[in-house]
């Protein structure tokens, strides 16, 4: 048995309660006695993450700006959800639609990561989506302006060698899904 403790929260506090941003702001215990008055917590929705692959072995990306780093990435379609409202599977099959426009004909959860659970509250749910089919268009937000890009299994390792594919929670997918799948 470890003889780790939690840390012992004193008082916490919205500092920004925003519909795109919500932060609050903990005092906090420590094991060893010492207070930390300002340890800040994004509180983030959870993300379902589908990793689709069609019948001729090629996986669909997206590609999308990313603001907060002013770059393009290649990422595995996600998005956010409320569980109190809707399921990680419904909220996958949901994001891989209104994403790409394909649906999948098999379809499993493979894993839940934490995000960054140093600083932030929420989970990624993975799931692998096989099979895929288009069945209609994109249905995007208002934030979202999508490239649908295929990119054979074979290659995807490669791409992450390379730095083509780099966002975090798309290359811990890729990782559990091709070791899932025997690839």
């Amino acid at each position: 048995m470890s003889d780790l403790k939690k840390w012992t929260t004193l008082k916490s506090k919205m500092v920004l309660d925003n519909p795109w941003c919500r932060v609050r702001q903990d005092e906090i215990e420590l094991p060893n006695g010492k207070i930390i008055n300002d340890y800040f917590v994004s509180i983030k929705p959870d993300v379902a993450m589908v990793l689709p692959i069609t019948s001729n072995r090629e996986i669909i990306f997206v590609r999308q700006y990313r603001h907060a780093v002013g770059e393009f990435f290649l990422e595995l379609p996600a998005g956010n959800f409320d569980p109190t409202k809707e399921s990680a599977e419904v909220a996958a099959i949901r994001e891989l639609n209104e994403e790409t426009g394909y649906i999948p004909q098999e379809f499993r959860k493979i894993g839940t990561l934490y995000d960054k659970p140093s600083k932030d509250t929420n989970q990624i749910h993975l799931f692998l989506a096989e099979n895929v089919k288009k069945t209609g268009e994109q249905q995007l937000d208002i934030t979202e302006e999508i490239e649908v890009v295929f990119i054979p299994v074979e290659s995807v390792l490669d791409k992450i060698i390379q730095g083509e594919i780099s966002v975090a929670g798309t290359v811990a997918a890729l990782f559990l899904g091709l070791k899932f799948m025997n690839y």
